[in-house]
């Protein structure tokens, strides 16, 4: 399994921490703004990441297991893996190893609160998103 540094080393960090809150910006976002805010979004992208924050947000508080969340989606442990170490990456879950297995756990809060929102336009927008030909 590929490991991942602890913390990103990418070109796009200084960026990412000079980006204001969307709140305090300008009417108008920049582009490099407004592609590190698309960046953000393409995390919650996927289905798979999505099925796995929600696992974990209702998991016990010792979190789940790789094994746990295999079993659960019905997808292959390299996939989890894969999915796991993007999130862990984007610091939305945070691995803590107890004995010899390793949990994880979601790491922000907020991630519960951005679901819930996201959910709540979904409930509202639903037939847009489902029909629009753009997004794939």
């Amino acid at each position: 399994m590929k490991t991942l540094p602890e913390q990103p080393t990418s070109d796009l960090l200084p960026d990412l921490l000079a980006a204001p809150p969307l709140a305090q910006t300008e009417p108008t976002l920049g582009r490099q703004d407004a592609d590190l805010y698309a960046r953000f979004f393409k995390v919650l992208g996927d289905p798979t990441r999505i099925r796995i924050l929600q696992l974990l947000l209702d998991a016990p508080s010792v979190g789940r297991t790789v094994s746990d969340l295999v079993e659960a989606l019905g997808q292959p442990q390299g996939r989890i893996s894969t999915h796991l170490g993007c999130l862990r990456w984007c610091g939305l879950v945070q691995p803590s190893r107890r004995g010899k297995y390793v949990y994880y756990h979601i790491a922000d809060p907020r991630v519960r609160e951005l679901l819930v929102i996201g959910g709540a336009m979904l409930h509202d927008h639903a037939a847009g998103i489902a029909s629009c030909g753009v997004i794939r």
